[in-house]
This record gives structure tokens, C-alpha cells and sequence, in this order.
């Protein structure tokens, strides 16, 4: 009976062994032989984009024919699709761990794309599945990367700003209506009375913005590994006789990202906004952001407040801000509004993501105001 049992468990791994071979075989034959889709555009393969994007963005990137590649391939069997294709890109959602995908591409002289959500997004969070406004497409790397040089570092450092008046005369219209309706990033939450949540204002008023602590955005754009917790100290040593307010992050408020440092560790330096509350709102009566890398800190700056950067973000190294990390590439200072049409202007793509129409940023904005 052992015998028997040892037999039948034998010819069991056996066929297991056929059946994964098949499955394989027949992997392989599928993209070896599968027909070539014709076209007349380049063809953009897309990697690490959720299904739920996917409908988005073929109006922003109307110029390629795209294909999704499922978030489980293997290069031994795309590379049969890959090869049936001369005129081809790779582009990448974010800062994936895929070592693979960039020595294929550079093998074979592939360029990558990064994309990621732009500057003015939509009316919810992006965790929320909310369709995106902005989407900004990047070929040198991509904006909150500070390891290595990104298109809007270029433009940043070369485009002759004070030559084009015309660009000069939107970015002042396009800050007014930012600051007009109160649109940030995001713009789901309703607007909050700040004086009932931060009280009478007796003293220098610092807010400190959390960010989630294992993003892609702290990774590239930090040398050190700064926690929130860190930030919020350093505020409080700097500003002995100041009120900190620390804002963690709406998604870590929300529980879709993790929180890796303890607000209660620092809640006897810092009044912790543990309600939603809107960016625009926070930064009322505040006379000072700290942030590690976080957009906020451009938003704050188009409103006038003095922001502190521990990382690189887009818009450290430009003059208008107190940095701690110095980026040598950053070669110029640059105005606030010079700064605001590079970013905002001139390096996102704007599209309606229900007509698909291409849109301004003063449209988008509007447009995001008045129905999300």
C-alpha cells in the first residue's frame, strides 16, 4: 500500500510538472505567433498602470497606440510582442522595483517614460479612484526625483521665462484662481472653520505637512530617510517659542497608506489635526511650513508663506525657499511666478477626463471648481 501510495504521488508531481510545461509552451506560442496589431503610431507599452487608469489615458497620450502590460509579465514571454514592434517606447506609472524592465530597454535602446498625477489632479484622491485632470509624462525622470535630472528641471533651468509674456500673463491669472476657490492637489473636503479647530492665534504659528513616509516622493527626493516625526522636532527646536501644527497626510487620516512613525510620540510638541481638513484651510493664519518633500509646501509658497524643505523637492534649489539639501543641478534663481509656469504650465498635460478635450490650467481649474 506504501508502495502504491509513493506510486501514485510520483505520477501526480509528474503531471504537474507536464501540465506547467504546457502552460508555458503555450505562453510562449501565444506571443511568439500572435498576429501584429498594424498601426501607424509608435506604440507605447505601458507598465504598472492600475485597470482603473487605463480608460484615462489614451486622450493624454493620444499620439501613441497603447498596450497594458499586466502587472504579472514575464520578459521571456513579452519580449516575442516586443520584438514585433520597431517604433516603440516603455512608459512606467511611478517608481516600480523592476530592474528587468530598464536593462531590456536600454539593451535594446528603448526610451522610458515616467508618468505620475500632476499638480492640479481632480476633486477626490487618487486612492479613491477619482479620474485625474493633470497627468505629467516625463523622459529624463520625473519630478520629485531628485537623484537625477527630470524634464521640468530642464525647463526650470533653461526656458526664458521673461521673453514669453504671454505665459507670464496666465501663471498670474491661473495663481488667482487658485487661490480664489481654495483648489489644491486634491479637493474633496469641505471647507473647515480653522479658527474652532487651531483657536486664538497668540504666537508664530508653524504647520509642519506629514507625508507618507515610504513614497516613492521621500525616497527619490531625500537623501536622509526623515520621518514626520523628525519634521515636527526639528520645527519645534527651530521655532523654541512658536505653536506647531502637524497635518499628517489624508491617506494615512484615511488608513489606505501606512503611518511608519507614531504622532503620539510627538504630541507634546505639536497639536496633531486629527480631522479632514483641507490644505487651503490648514494654512490659514500660518506663518511657516516645514515639509520633508510634500507638494504643499509650492502651494504654500503661491500663498505667500515661508516654507523650509528637509529633502528636494521640485521647487527647492530656486531661491525661494530655506533648503536643507542642496541640488547643484538647480542652476538659477528663479521668480515665484517663473516657477509656477514651469511646473504648472508648461510640464503637466491637462485633459477633461469625461469629454477627453485638452484643457488649459485655468480651464481645468474652473472646470474642477465647478463641478470636480
Amino acid at each position: 500500500m506504501k508502495h502504491m501510495n509513493t506510486f501514485k504521488q510520483t505520477i501526480k508531481k509528474g503531471m504537474k510538472k507536464i501540465v506547467k510545461r504546457a502552460i508555458a509552451y503555450g505562453t510562449i506560442w501565444y506571443w511568439k505567433f500572435r498576429p501584429i496589431q498594424q498601426t501607424e503610431k509608435p506604440v507605447a507599452f505601458l507598465f504598472h498602470v492600475s485597470k482603473w487608469k487605463q480608460p484615462y489615458l489614451s486622450s493624454f497620450l493620444e499620439g501613441y497606440e497603447l498596450r497594458f502590460v499586466p502587472f504579472d509579465y514575464k520578459f521571456a514571454f513579452l519580449r516575442y510582442e516586443l520584438e514585433k514592434y520597431t517604433n516603440k517606447i516603455f512608459m512606467v506609472w511611478g517608481y516600480p522595483q523592476d530592474d528587468e524592465l530598464i536593462l531590456y530597454a536600454q539593451k535594446h535602446q528603448i526610451a522610458i517614460f515616467r508618468m505620475e498625477d500632476g499638480f492640479v489632479r481632480s476633486k477626490g484622491l487618487g486612492s479613491m479612484h477619482t479620474p485625474p485632470y493633470s497627468i505629467c509624462i516625463d523622459n529624463r525622470g520625473m519630478y520629485f526625483d531628485a537623484t537625477q535630472p527630470s524634464d521640468l528641471e530642464e525647463i526650470l533651468n533653461t526656458y526664458p521665462f521673461q521673453e514669453d509674456a504671454i505665459l507670464m500673463t496666465e501663471a498670474v491669472r491661473c495663481i488667482k484662481l487658485l487661490t480664489k476657490y481654495g483648489i489644491s492637489k486634491y479637493n474633496h473636503i469641505q471647507r473647515k472653520d480653522m479658527a474652532a479647530i487651531y483657536g486664538s492665534k497668540t504666537k508664530k504659528r508653524i504647520l509642519v505637512i506629514g507625508q507618507v513616509e515610504d513614497d516613492a516622493s521621500i525616497e527619490k527626493g531625500s537623501f536622509k530617510k526623515w520621518t514626520n516625526n523628525d519634521l515636527v522636532r526639528i520645527a519645534s527646536n527651530e521655532n523654541p517659542d512658536a505653536e506647531i501644527m502637524y497635518k499628517p497626510h489624508p491617506d494615512v487620516m484615511t488608513g489606505r497608506r501606512k503611518n511608519q512613525s507614531n504622532p503620539d510620540d510627538i504630541r507634546h510638541l505639536a497639536t496633531i489635526i486629527e480631522e479632514p481638513v483641507r490644505l487651503v484651510d490648514a494654512l490659514q493664519s500660518i506663518d511657516h511650513v516645514y515639509t520633508i518633500t510634500s507638494l504643499s509646501g509650492f502651494e504654500a509658497l503661491i500663498r505667500g508663506i515661508p516654507v523650509t524643505t528637509l529633502g528636494a523637492p521640485f521647487y527647492s534649489g530656486w531661491g525661494l525657499t530655506d533648503d536643507r539639501q542642496p541640488v547643484h543641478r538647480r542652476k538659477r534663481k528663479l521668480s515665484l511666478l517663473e516657477l509656477f509656469a514651469g511646473a504648472y504650465i508648461l510640464y503637466p498635460n491637462y485633459r477633461d477626463p469625461y469629454t477627453k478635450e485638452k484643457l488649459t490650467l485655468e480651464e481645468t481649474i474652473k472646470r474642477i471648481n465647478n463641478h470636480g
